[in-house]
């Protein structure tokens, strides 16, 4: 299987390990990714003003690169760029006038009819490769690691674009439960992190941080698992270390650990809280690098 994929600016910044782990499972998997040849920023928020096109130019851009490059679908990891690329596509497909407007602002470089698709890794994983696919390809389950999924709202939010329920996700507890971890949940799964806030509002993200945590604590989770790079940020960045703080993983990194795959390709040491001393305990690492 091959596709067409997006990286988008934070991935290749500071979530490369996201990537790069993202990358491994794949291969893994029989999966390649094909980086898109040309690609720009998607715009990181989708603008929610009618007036204000130049805001959807760089998505509709991604798109109409896309269709040049002749695909037709394409994934990405990140769920800023998911959630902005998949509302631009709406808004192609709902309000052809608009996309013609910023088409012809651009002397027609950037003609798209909306009839592109978008893909999260995570929709790839659980409907595309298939939960029972991953759960064939386990060498060292995760037995004994006990998780909380956080998804956030990008994932999920609004329903029309979300790759599953906004309540009530599975997609994360499905695939940890398929690598052998156990999983514990919460309301506080899916609510937003604080996001962009802690440019200037740091206090509010570091609140919502350690209610998360809190809730996830008192269930007795070792672990964060998410998808987003900005949710990384904020958990990974804004728990205190002098209080136990809970690792925070990408699902991605979980299932290079779970499939046995090269450390060196998980990026598990690009993370202010040290992820080695829980895997370790559970004997899912070896102590001196090597493979999971």
């Amino acid at each position: 299987m091959q596709l067409a994929y997006y990286p988008g600016c934070t991935i290749k910044a500071s979530a490369r390990q996201h990537e790069g782990a993202g990358q491994a499972v794949l291969r893994a998997l029989g999966v390649e990714l094909r980086e898109m040849e040309e690609w720009n920023c998607c715009g990181v928020v989708h603008s929610l003003t009618s007036d204000n096109l130049i805001r959807h130019m760089a998505p509709v851009r991604v798109f109409a690169r896309l269709r040049q490059q002749g695909a037709g679908e394409v994934t990405t990891l990140c769920d800023m760029c998911f959630n902005t690329l998949a509302r631009a596509n709406l808004l192609a497909r709902r309000q052809p006038e608009q996309i013609a407007a910023i088409s012809a602002a651009s002397g027609d470089e950037l003609s798209y009819d909306g009839g592109a698709g978008v893909l999260h890794l995570l929709q790839v994983l659980r409907d595309r490769v298939g939960l029972a696919a991953i759960r064939a390809r386990v060498r060292r389950p995760l037995h004994g690691l006990t998780v909380y999924p956080y998804y956030g709202c990008k994932l999920l939010r609004p329903s029309e674009v979300g790759i599953d329920d906004p309540e009530t996700p599975t997609v994360l507890r499905d695939l940890m439960a398929a690598l052998g971890a156990t999983v514990v949940e919460g309301p506080l799964q899916t609510q937003c992190c604080g996001a962009y806030h802690v440019v200037d509002r740091d206090a509010i993200v570091a609140g919502r941080v350690a209610a998360t945590t809190g809730q996830a604590c008192e269930r007795g989770a070792e672990a964060i698992v998410l998808s987003c790079p900005l949710c990384h940020f904020n958990f990974d960045a804004l728990q205190p270390l002098d209080a136990a703080p809970l690792p925070v993983f990408y699902y991605t990194q979980l299932m290079g650990i779970a499939f046995g795959l090269e450390l060196s390709e998980l990026g598990l040491e690009a993370h202010r809280i040290d992820l080695l001393p829980l895997l370790q305990r559970h004997n899912l690492i070896h102590a001196k690098g090597g493979s999971a």
